[in-house]
């Protein structure tokens, strides 16, 4: 006798039907590693961009942000100049005036064009307002933490062998006029960088201002060291030790940056394997 047909109105099994595009239970395990690590790099890559939005962004109008984006553009531009010209002349004054003092405020305005290099390139592109790094941002960063560092090696091993070997600073008009303009348009130059930095809530802006003060601070070190040695010459070890602080604190400065735009380098990293 053959068995009895199932009786065409009987009611599917619900545990046995499962939605279209469901894996069946069987599938295989890199399937589903593979969906998690979408869904992964999904989450990283909208948390990126959410940490990436400026403030700005949402807090200033369109025309009111690009205009503070012309005014960052125009203020590194002014920055580069005037610090090129001020390396030149500091490089000058420490060969010609034997100051180990301004061998290392020269190297740190070299440092400080650099730094203003990144900003006009940031800036440079009208949507680049709106977003807190563009993806060579950190890298470039890290490049110049790294000249920071190689930097501050020069200007240390150049102090102490001027201290070694007694060199004696020599002060004049020069050395002075180098150091009061130093001093005050780096400070000038540092004010308006913050400031703009602080609208636009720029990284960039803000770690070029500091610069900028690093760099007025050691012009007044310069006065304040050879004001010292004119009049009391017994004091010659100002000049290089102000240099050796010099190159610590740049030092400190490319560590600093390292540890604070390596970590991102590697999320950018990370994100690019996903893709």
């Amino acid at each position: 006798m053959e068995p009895s047909a199932a009786p065409l109105d009987t009611t599917p099994n619900p545990a046995i039907v499962q939605p279209p595009g469901a894996n069946p239970p069987g599938a295989p395990r890199e399937q589903q590693q593979e969906q998690l690590r979408i869904g992964e790099s999904g989450q990283f890559s909208e948390g990126l961009e959410d940490r990436g939005l400026l403030e700005s962004s949402t807090r200033l109008k369109p025309h009111e942000a690009q205009s503070y984006r012309k005014k960052a553009l125009w203020v590194s531009w002014v920055s580069i100049i005037v610090t090129l010209a001020l390396a030149v002349a500091a490089f000058t004054v420490s060969v010609m005036r034997y100051s180990a003092s301004s061998f290392g405020f020269a190297f740190d305005a070299t440092l400080d064009v650099l730094s203003s290099a990144i900003v006009l390139w940031r800036y440079s592109n009208a949507a680049a307002v709106h977003s807190a790094h563009r993806d060579l941002f950190p890298r470039a960063c890290v490049i110049l933490g790294v000249i920071f560092l190689l930097s501050s090696i020069c200007i240390v091993i150049k102090a102490i062998h001027d201290l070694a070997k007694r060199v004696l600073p020599e002060v004049d008009d020069f050395l002075y006029s180098v150091s009061v303009l130093s001093g005050i348009l780096c400070t000038v130059l540092a004010v308006i960088k913050f400031m703009l930095g602080k609208v636009l809530t720029s990284r960039a802006l803000i770690t070029d201002g500091f610069n900028s003060l690093v760099g007025g601070i050691m012009g007044f070190s310069i006065l304040l060291s050879a004001e010292v040695f004119k009049h009391n010459s017994s004091v010659w070890y100002l000049d290089g030790s102000i240099g050796v602080l010099i190159g610590l604190t740049i030092s400190a400065y490319g560590i600093k940056l390292l540890i604070d735009m390596v970590p991102r380098v590697r999320q950018t990293r990370h994100y690019e394997m996903f893709e």
